[in-house]
């Protein structure tokens, strides 16, 4: 059997109605360009796919300059290891990228509004509690009152203390059961070359047993006190996801 044909009628412009052009369809799919080339078509999701690669890598570079600070919910979620007392209180979380190369955990994270330095977060109340009350608030919490290793951590402290919408006195976790032998709440005596006493103190009095920090600019601003109302400050462990 004869192949089909199919006849496509052009009208052109002058041109008698009775004018015929008889193309066959199959020549449209031989045109060439004057170059004498095909016509290259590209895939439609090409450009697509060249967006999000050009949109991935902005996005890595905004977290770099950011210094790659996120906020994550529940980080022991990812995690095998059972959740610490801390990560049990708190769903909402600020992390900093640890640089921990080669290894699965690379964050270290802190409870939202507590402050971060080096492996520990701290939180620095807005109310006032008696000594007893603060220690457990902080242990409620899953943390503890600050116990002071280093002058920088003091430094940190100190600089946090002194922002313009802190209290007068903070509580740290350093008290006396006997006047003049100061120690922390895990009973370790206070090593006198890693303490910030202000000049004259302390006191070293019966009705003062409990120590805080003072806001003043000055590295040295531990006041032993009455352990009546005062803010207080608490550290825990910073979480490594």
């Amino acid at each position: 059997m004869a192949s089909e044909i199919t006849y496509a009628e052009v009208k052109f412009k002058n041109a008698s109605p009775a004018a015929v052009a008889k193309v066959p369809p199959e020549t449209k799919k031989h045109q060439h360009h004057k170059d004498g080339h095909h016509t290259q078509k590209y895939p439609l999701w090409l450009p697509w796919l060249i967006s999000l690669l050009l949109l991935l890598v902005c996005i890595a570079l905004v977290i770099a300059l950011l210094g790659e600070y996120v906020q994550v919910v529940a980080p022991f979620s990812q995690s095998g290891d059972q959740p610490t007392a801390l990560q049990q209180k708190f769903t909402k979380w600020q992390c900093v990228s640890a640089g921990l190369q080669g290894k699965g955990q690379g964050w270290t994270c802190c409870p939202n509004g507590w402050k971060r330095f080096q492996k520990s977060c701290y939180y620095l109340s807005d109310d006032m509690m008696i000594w007893a009350e603060s220690q457990q608030n902080c242990s409620g919490m899953g943390s503890y009152v600050a116990v002071i290793n280093s002058k920088a951590e003091q430094d940190f402290l100190t600089k946090e203390v002194n922002q313009p919408t802190r209290g007068e006195n903070y509580y740290i976790g350093l008290s006396a059961q006997k006047v003049g032998q100061w120690q922390w709440l895990d009973q370790t005596p206070l090593d006198n070359t890693v303490a910030f006493w202000r000049k004259d103190e302390p006191s070293n009095v019966t009705a003062e047993k409990c120590v805080v920090i003072y806001r003043n600019q000055k590295t040295d601003n531990w006041n032993d006190v009455r352990c009546e109302h005062h803010n207080r400050i608490c550290e825990a462990t910073a979480v490594i996801v």
